[in-house]
Parts: structure tokens; C-alpha cells; sequence
């Protein structure tokens, strides 16, 4: 049995999203084109912890 919810388009709430630009932050949808194109091509990433928190937990496993 599929338990899934599907709203129709019209049924969503539309979420606004905000970006940091040059120290402050503005709505994506306040961009001129070419800004939002390139906004669209960002690659996000996942940060590996790094450092003394790295080394603290090596020492605790060891």
C-alpha cells in the first residue's frame, strides 16, 4: 500500500529562497538574470570535520 502524500502545484506553499551577497542577504527572486543563472549553477558540498576535533575523537577510540 503506497501511504505517500502528493499536493498539487497549487495546493503548495511557494518558499522563498535567500542568498548572503556581498555581506547582506537578498532574495534570489530579487536577482536580474544573469544572477540567477548563476545562482542555479552553485555546487554545494559536505565539510569533513578536520583538526583538533578529529584528533580528540582518535584519541578517546584508541
Amino acid at each position: 500500500m503506497n501511504d505517500t502524500l502528493e499536493l498539487k502545484t497549487e495546493e503548495r506553499t511557494p518558499c522563498e529562497v535567500w542568498t548572503r551577497v556581498m555581506g547582506y542577504h537578498r532574495p534570489v527572486s530579487a536577482f536580474n538574470a544573469g544572477k540567477q543563472a548563476e545562482h542555479a549553477e552553485r555546487c554545494y558540498f559536505k565539510e569533513q570535520p578536520r583538526g583538533s576535533l578529529n584528533r580528540r575523537n582518535r584519541r578517546v577510540a584508541a
